[in-house]
């Protein structure tokens, strides 16, 4: 706790000696309220629409969107965390600092993940292998749930997570931010600080962010061993902006830290509190750097980005030396015109891919090393028509792939492949405006991915998720087909969003558990068989006076193999059906009040209990349900006329619950001989306060 009472202090010496300073400053508190309707949000806010930007409320395809107010009153330890509780959305979790995003059942590589206007591209493949992105760079999410591959190419048959940077600011003011967060249970500390600014259009955004945390602990298992870790981020921007269009450049370094739990881990001896690096433990650096282009040719606009990320991921263990080193280089490119044109149509068509390669250079070896291109072309179309609006499109994509054969004491370790595939993707669908309040919405999608070289010729150990791996050279790409069916309704007083979807996947690659093991560990191979996917979401907002919102959602999923045995019937890795509701509270702001946007939250999520598990081979086990209670209270404190103080006071798990998610990797570590469970679990009860203080600086 002392780190945030020191770094509150020192923050508001600072406001105290800017305005002794006399400059002029307003305070940058969230623009939009503690929670806008859903009328709001579908009629203002824009999404990426397959034509370009275009409203919520005429997306024919399921989108969610995370305001920046949503994100600031979240508490987590990743990006992936903060979002991961939303209707359709589950994470897979690998400890406290490792998540991957799951969409209506689907993640690792289904999920296509676009940060500072690029996919990110990480070794997604790994249990835990996290998602490296600076949660301080992002201002605002969307999701798309349901095969997105039309826009993106291979990979986006689950959806896409798009994390938006923050928007320029405008012009003739600068902003400098400092913000802190402390939580109890694993002792997670974080300082931020940041400056931008926007002077006759040269526009610039740099940030510093440093976070770290000892072990998470719960009334099971204690502090649980290599659950630490580290990260230091810094990103930044610099662009100009003219009437032609606007040139930009980001830049991102993310270097992360965390322990690794083994299998052994009830034996180990830590100190629970120390935030020392202890082995085993990775070591990850991802550097990137994105040119982001747009130029204006009257009704139309060309848009061009290209992208450089390099992914450094190391293992270690005993020796200073690292046991697993991956080094992965990824060049993306995005070049795509829109144009308007009359009786309300919109046109895209363009060009996009990646060219990879992956080098290894430890001792140990999991997947070998490759070279991959794929290169794709789409087109798309957009259509109003009275209450109506249409979307469509198609694409065609080709992935070329060459691994490297690798021999080991004589033995072969990785055979030399070579492999194409080429998927041809669309979309078609229709929004109809019923009512000013009432929407309907129908679309089809087909999607398609490639297989990973993971899945392809892994062979080796996943230390951070205790488990051996092999790939299978026979895999075919996934082919999926989605319907969805949708509704939303909004009033004054109910705000109410419904959604099905039922998606059909050829050739779906699943991880089985084999009745063998490999050097001591438990040991999988990926298989493949034609699955289905059904299920939906539902979510309402009553507001019977204005301050007051009782929100409840709801989110199911079911996955099965067709045509297979009772045994062998449901898909592996299939998130429980969860409920979730909420009590908020919104206090009256007084115009001369230092209080402003005040609220009071009390929350609820209960996931049900996951009986329809992939059993063969005991691959998975049935997870029970549990609930979990939460609170939360936030305001911003205005001092000195205009300055705010944006605090967020919270606490996770009110009732210290011990649980397992379904998801978790670490739901198969060993057994504990003191207590008898297998398994880790969750964190217990967590405590958090957040602080963030903006200070604009108007220059004119």
């Amino acid at each position: 706790m002392r780190h945030i009472i020191i770094y509150i202090g020192a923050c508001l010496c600072a406001v105290s000696q800017t305005i002794s300073a006399q400059v002029h400053q307003h305070s940058d508190c969230l623009e939009d309220s503690i929670n806008p309707t859903k009328e709001a949000i579908l009629s203002e806010v824009t999404v990426q629409g397959i034509a370009g930007v275009q409203r919520l409320k005429d997306a024919a395809s399921p989108f969610m969107v995370v305001s920046p107010k949503q994100l600031h009153y979240s508490v987590s330890t990743n990006i992936v965390d903060a979002v991961g509780h939303l209707p359709g959305l589950s994470q897979i979790s690998t400890g406290a600092g490792i998540s991957k995003p799951v969409i209506r059942g689907l993640g690792y590589n289904r999920v296509v993940v676009v940060d500072q206007g690029i996919r990110q591209e990480g070794q997604q493949w790994g249990d835990e292998h996290g998602l490296e992105v600076d949660e301080e760079g992002v201002h605002s999410v969307e999701v798309l749930k349901g095969p997105a591959s039309l826009m993106y190419g291979s990979d986006a048959i689950a959806g896409v997570m798009i994390l938006h940077p923050e928007n320029p600011l405008e012009e003739g003011t600068m902003q400098v931010k400092v913000g802190s967060q402390y939580q109890t249970n694993n002792g997670l500390y974080d300082y931020r600080v940041g400056v931008a600014g926007n002077i006759d259009g040269w526009l610039w955004n740099w940030h510093f962010l440093d976070k770290a945390a000892h072990n998470y602990k719960n009334r099971a298992d204690g502090y649980v061993p290599g659950s630490r870790f580290k990260e230091r981020d810094v990103q930044g921007m610099l662009g100009l902006n003219r009437k032609w269009g606007h040139t930009w450049l980001r830049f991102s370094h993310i270097n992360f830290t965390p322990g690794m739990i083994s299998d052994e881990w009830p034996m180990v001896k830590e100190d629970g509190h120390s935030y020392r690096t202890v082995s085993p433990f990775q070591k990850v650096q991802h550097t990137k750097a994105v040119s982001d282009n747009a130029w204006y040719f009257g009704p139309g606009t060309l848009k061009a980005i290209v992208g450089y990320q390099q992914n450094y991921r190391r293992e270690f263990e005993e020796d200073a030396e690292p046991e697993l080193a991956m080094r992965l280089h990824t060049v993306n490119y995005d070049i795509k015109y829109l144009h308007t044109l009359p009786h309300d149509w919109k046109l895209s068509t363009g060009i996009g891919g990646m060219w990879q390669r992956n080098i290894n250079g430890g001792e140990e070896y999991l997947i070998p090393d490759y070279r991959l291109f794929d290169f794709g072309f789409f087109a798309t179309a957009e259509w109003e028509w009275r209450q109506w609006h249409f979307s469509g499109g198609a694409r065609i994509d080709n992935r070329h792939l060459n691994t490297s054969a690798l021999e080991e004491d004589g033995e072969p370790r990785f055979e030399a492949l070579k492999k194409n595939f080429t998927g041809v993707t669309g979309s078609l669908g229709a929004v109809w405006n019923v009512t000013d309040k009432l929407n309907l919405r129908l679309n089809a999608a087909r999607g398609f991915r490639a297989p990973t070289v993971s899945e392809l010729s892994s062979n080796g150990v996943h230390e951070g998720s205790i488990q051996y791996e092999l790939g299978n050279t026979d895999l075919k790409a996934e082919k999926s087909t989605q319907i969805d069916l949708g509704l939303d309704y909004t009033s004054h007083y109910v705000s109410l969003q419904a959604a099905l979807f039922c998606n059909w996947i050829d050739d779906y690659i699943f991880l089985a558990r084999l009745p063998f093991e490999t050097d001591g560990y438990r040991t999988y191979q990926y298989r493949q068989g034609d699955a289905r996917l059904m299920g939906g979401e539902v979510s309402i907002d009553v507001h019977p006076i204005d301050p007051l919102h009782i929100e409840n959602d709801f989110c199911f999923v079911r996955g099965v193999q067709i045509h297979q045995p009772a045994e062998a019937k449901n898909l592996p890795m299939m998130p429980a059906p969860r409920w979730t509701s909420n009590i908020r509270y919104e206090f009256p702001t007084f115009a001369r009040g230092h209080l402003r946007r005040t609220f009071l939250s009390a929350g609820m999520e209960y996931n049900f209990k996951q009986s329809k598990f992939y059993g063969v081979d005991d691959t998975e086990t049935a997870t029970p349900g549990y609930a979990i209670f939460n609170l939360s209270a936030g305001t911003d404190l205005h001092i000195f006329g205009h300055n705010c103080i944006e605090l967020t006071l919270s606490c996770q798990n009110l009732f210290d619950k011990v649980y397992q998610p379904h998801l978790s990797r670490l739901k198969y570590v060993g057994t504990n001989p003191l207590t008898g469970r297998q398994g880790i679990s969750a964190m217990g009860r967590n405590f958090c306060v957040k602080v963030s203080i903006p200070i604009d600086i108007h220059l004119k």
